[in-house]
């Protein structure tokens, strides 16, 4: 995962929210990293456990905020209050107790079972809190890390703050489109274009407080600068989701029925808003693949009676959730992956 640079004299012009390179002068006795200055580990310093206990408490709330996600997945289909009434079982109703109700840790009481009637709670559940709790730890780490090493302006700081809890928000909403997608082919506005609009303006938030930190580049503006970004964003949004419009449409002249649906528009918007446009294609580039492998071993899967038919084609598959799993790939390794392609392909 790379978060978008405050190196001086650059200020964020793409619509990307990430790298965490910062230009390095020494100095005597420290190691300056632009304005920021790291600071000498004292033997006995409480420093080197803040981000052990910080990342610990972000992933506890991860699995509450997992085991909340786990509430919408289950009742937005049903169209369902998320709200009331209390966790309960679908089978017998059965209203949870607190002890029931701990994130991960009570499936794994449970053994996957419903105490009262033993019907069987899905992997669907301990799989989405562990997600987000992980996600959400990695996230941690590196924002408490560099911020118990090195002093920073205030105003980068806030950035950095910033920066991270973007994340947290992106990770949360791709983990519920992709298991959305995938139990439900379904990509929700609530939250594909909310999260677009909320990617855009972490972004821009991004943009200003780079251009007003020490760091800023001097010969810009800071509005310009924000408006830069702005535009650059809402560009990249725009190319991403008109990709998957205009290959729908090449489908549908050549098929005449429709193969991806808007919704899909919509969530490579969503990537483009938070990762930019060129980690947004690599993100559809993975999920592509992805996508043609899962199909390749239906394919080979299908029974006697189906061989020689067209049902196999006519398959829906949740390229919503492939693109999320790209999307997720690219957080972390898209500089990595991008060089290495580049430096194969001899450029």
């Amino acid at each position: 995962m790379h978060l978008q640079s405050t190196v001086p004299g650059s200020v964020c012009t793409g619509p990307c929210v990430i790298n965490t390179s910062r230009k390095t002068n020494q100095s005597a006795g420290s190691v300056a990293t632009g304005r920021r200055v790291r600071r000498q580990p004292a033997v006995y310093s409480t420093s080197r456990m803040i981000p052990i206990l910080g990342t610990t408490f972000v992933a506890l709330m991860g699995l509450a905020f997992g085991s909340f996600l786990n509430v919408c997945l289950t009742r937005w289909p049903k169209e369902e209050c998320i709200v009331s009434p209390r966790s309960h079982c679908r089978d017998c109703y059965h209203v949870l107790t607190w002890w029931e109700n701990v994130p991960l840790v009570s499936w794994l009481a449970l053994r996957g079972r419903c105490r009262v009637c033993r019907a069987s709670i899905g992997w669907r559940y301990p799989v989405v809190e562990l997600a987000v709790a992980v996600l959400w730890s990695l996230s941690a780490w590196k924002l408490f890390s560099l911020l118990s090493e090195v002093e920073l302006p205030l105003i980068q700081a806030y950035d950095d703050i910033l920066i991270a809890v973007g994340w947290m928000l992106f990770y949360w909403l791709i983990v519920g489109l992709a298991f959305l997608d995938a139990e439900h082919l379904w990509l929700p506005d609530r939250l594909t274009i909310t999260g677009a609009v909320l990617g855009c303006l972490v972004a821009t938030l991004h943009a200003w407080l780079v251009a007003e930190s020490p760091m800023r580049n001097m010969n810009q503006t800071v509005s310009n600068a924000v408006r830069s970004a702005f535009l650059s964003n809402v560009g990249g949004m725009a190319i991403a989701a008109g990709l998957i419009l205009f290959i729908s449409g090449i489908y549908w002249l050549m098929r005449r029925r429709e193969g991806i649906g808007p919704g899909d528009a919509r969530l490579m918007a969503l990537l483009a808003a938070w990762l930019g446009l060129p980690d947004a294609l690599l993100a559809f580039g993975l999920g592509v693949v992805l996508g043609a492998l899962v199909a390749l071993v239906l394919l080979a899967v299908r029974t006697n009676e189906q061989s020689g038919s067209e049902g196999w084609a006519l398959t829906r598959l949740p390229l919503g959730t492939f693109l999320c799993i790209g999307g997720l790939v690219s957080s972390f390794w898209s500089e990595r992956m991008i060089t290495g392609y580049l430096r194969w392909a001899g450029f």
